[in-house]
């Protein structure tokens, strides 16, 4: 008989008896601990029951995050040994929901692998939703973007309004943290006028995102019309839940707005709830527009506590965002105006550090932002000051003669790159992508060099044009051997009439509509240019992001991430 059972018997028993439940407890996760080491195995209380079972048991379970798991995992370990890919997809998710944040990402690959494995579009799709989710978590943002992107195309080819919904929410939502606002604001209105009457939670955070955009919009009209109707939504809804944070939207609009002490007075109300919910995202922009707040108000030595606050969240949580980078430009002033140049030079080199996470995880806008210190004059400041701190010595002076004659060299070099990567962008717009499509051509004997049946030739070439104008191309791991059984042939013929035909060897062949198809896409689509290198290679049905990468540059000389940032110049 195993721990659970005995456990769930005699609960009812040991209300007064806190020792025994406790040895117990211990006991059972002692048991679960050796039974994760070596292969879990169903309590015998739980091996006949069907799959309905362990689902109402998980969810009546959520509260009990130790009764939860034992029954997901036993439900995992049915699925596994049945090899029933739904219900270990599932299963997954549900272990997914208890389980500790190092463990998500490995959980959310199996996910992954199971659903797959299903093909059922719904499943793949809530994968990829989990695995954005995980992504954006970590302040991950491209990723996440990707990954939801791929869950759209997935879960709107189903009848779930409500998941389709749900992936246009955290499609907005990354956009908006990436500085897309007008995309996001499009997308959000979708999602409000479905969620009023389907899911209160994702109506209030949908009224929530768009007064947050139209807040960077500049529209504060806007902004404080839906950060009101947030407000009175929440009450009547009887949501209390979401109040700090239209209260904290409100604050930031406030500033805009020019209204300094509201701000203040808004925001100071609402730091002690984001403490309580542990949320140091939201409590870290609070301090910076309190702080901001004040200096508008000429009140500098009031905005210190503040920005002091919001650089020591980035010290503890190395979490930042665009916006939040003045904060270290106003205490590098601050310090320079008292003259006090050992603390200008710890927050000059902390907003080099600021810098760097910046320009990784928010590419687009930290381009866009407007720097009173951009990394140039840092690097030179930096270098001043260490020198007024007594940094003067000859390592230092070669170090600076080598960078710049370095740098020198490097921005030559960049200059004739920019130049002939610009000259083979050109003449890839120029090219039309489609021109390996091939006519019927006349095969006989006379012009036949092959060795190889007309008619077979013929045929041959007929299925490769069928080939071609449905795509196959574009499924993973396309080879001459597969290829040549779409052909109705074996791989000798298939890869001499491809030479002779096509001009290529085989592999050369499919890798090149694979990426003339990505080519089309890009130039033709807004939407494809906000993949990343390895969405944009799964689309193509490259076996990895590193043989699409290789391929691209062969084919074009260019990169891809080249390619797109020209594409995308014109927009901007």
């Amino acid at each position: 008989m195993s721990t659970a059972y005995v456990l769930f018997i005699c609960a009812p028993y040991m209300k007064n008896n806190k020792k025994i439940y406790l040895i117990l407890i211990l006991v059972m996760l002692f048991q679960i601990n050796v039974a994760q080491q070596n292969g879990f195995k169903i309590p015998d209380s739980l091996n006949n029951k069907d799959y309905a079972y362990f689902s109402n048991e998980v969810q009546k379970n959520k509260a009990q995050s130790f009764n939860a798991t034992l029954y997901a995992k036993s439900w995992l370990s049915k699925s596994k040994s049945e090899q029933n890919w739904n219900q270990m997809a599932l299963a997954y998710k549900a272990i997914m929901y208890n389980a500790d944040k190092a463990q998500l990402p490995p959980y959310s690959d199996s996910l992954l692998t199971a659903a797959k494995k299903s093909k059922d579009k719904a499943l793949i799709g809530a994968a990829y939703l989990t695995k954005g989710i995980i992504n954006y978590n970590k302040k991950e943002l491209t990723k996440a973007l990707d990954n939801y992107l791929i869950a759209d195309r997935y879960i709107s080819q189903t009848d779930d309004s409500y998941a389709i919904h749900k992936v246009k929410y955290a499609i907005a939502q990354t956009k908006y943290y990436l500085g897309f606002y007008h995309e996001a604001i499009a997308l959000l209105k979708e999602c409000t006028a479905y969620f009023e009457s389907e899911n209160d939670r994702g109506y209030l955070n949908s009224i929530h995102f768009l007064g947050l955009c139209y807040n960077k919009v500049g529209n504060y009209k806007l902004s404080s019309y839906y950060n009101k109707l947030g407000l009175e939504e929440s009450k009547k809804l009887d949501n209390t839940e979401m109040l700090v944070y239209f209260n904290h939207s409100a604050g930031i609009n406030h500033y805009y707005k020019k209204e300094y002490s509201e701000a203040i007075a808004n925001l100071k109300r609402v730091i002690p709830e984001l403490k309580n919910k542990k949320d140091f995202a939201n409590e870290t922009v609070a301090n910076f527009y309190i702080g901001k707040s004040y200096w508008a108000l000429k009140q500098q030595n009031l905005a210190l506590p503040f920005l002091l606050k919001v650089d020591k969240i980035f010290v503890d949580e190395k979490y930042t965002r665009p916006d939040l980078r003045e904060n270290f430009e106003l205490l590098i002033e601050f310090y320079k105006n008292q003259n006090n140049i050992a603390l200008q030079l710890v927050y000059a080199r902390r907003l080099l550090e600021v810098d760097r996470i910046l320009t990784k995880n928010y590419k687009y806008l930290s381009r866009k932002i407007f720097k009173v210190y951009d990394t140039k004059k840092l690097q030179s400041d930096n270098l001043e000051l260490e020198k007024s701190t007594g940094s003067k010595n000859q390592i230092i002076y070669i170090l600076v003669v080598f960078f710049t004659i370095t740098i020198a060299f490097l921005s030559f070099r960049h200059y004739k790159n920019k130049k002939y990567y610009r000259q083979k962008f050109e003449e890839l717009m120029e090219s039309n992508t489609d021109s390996q499509k091939t006519s019927t051509l006349n095969i006989n004997n006379e012009n036949n060099d092959l060795d190889i049946n007309p008619e077979v030739i013929t045929m041959i070439l007929k299925n490769l044009e069928k080939f071609e104008k449905n795509k196959k191309y574009l499924e993973k791991d396309m080879n001459l051997s597969r290829l040549s059984a779409l052909l109705n042939t074996n791989s000798k013929y298939a890869g001499k009439v491809i030479s002779k035909y096509r001009g290529q060897k085989t592999i050369d062949y499919i890798s090149n509509l694979k990426l003339q198809h990505i080519i089309t896409l890009l130039k033709n689509e807004n939407k494809y240019r906000l993949y990343t290198n390895e969405a944009l290679g799964e689309e193509a049905g490259f076996s990895s992001t590193q043989n699409f990468t290789r391929a691209f540059k062969k084919q074009t000389k260019i990169s891809p991430t080249y390619f797109i940032q020209q594409l995308q110049k014109p927009i901007q």
